[in-house]
């Protein structure tokens, strides 16, 4: 037997049909039965003082097969792209990391360094 005469049918504004509101006190008592009836495709809404809360809805797994090889000829990956990067790996061993380039950085003349003081 449902639970249908312990909740209210509401109109729900989104789409044709109605949609089952539940309190959340209600809604904890009657959970296993209304798991079944939300995976059996019913939409269940809970309510949080008397408000729509939550939408209970059954989950849907994807009925459309991937197909393989849909990026082949559309993007290359370097020969090298899995090679360790010598500047990330000094930074994890807390080394000072070599400039890009091999260059070092340069400072604007006659401009201070300007920091935040906080």
């Amino acid at each position: 037997m449902s639970i249908v005469s312990t909740l209210t049918q509401i109109e729900d504004q989104t789409r044709l049909g109605l949609v089952r509101l539940i309190n959340i006190q209600a809604a904890k008592t009657h959970l296993s039965r209304l798991l079944e009836e939300a995976a059996a495709g019913e939409e269940i809404v809970i309510a949080k003082a008397g408000r729509p809360y939550v939408k209970l809805v059954p989950c849907t797994s994807s009925t459309t097969a991937r197909t393989l090889g849909g990026w082949e000829g559309k993007v290359e990956i370097a020969d090298d792209f899995d090679e360790p990067n010598a500047e990330i790996l000094a930074l994890f061993e807390g080394r000072p990391a070599a400039p890009r380039g091999g260059k070092s950085p340069k400072k604007a003349a006659g401009k201070p360094n300007r920091t935040r003081a906080t």
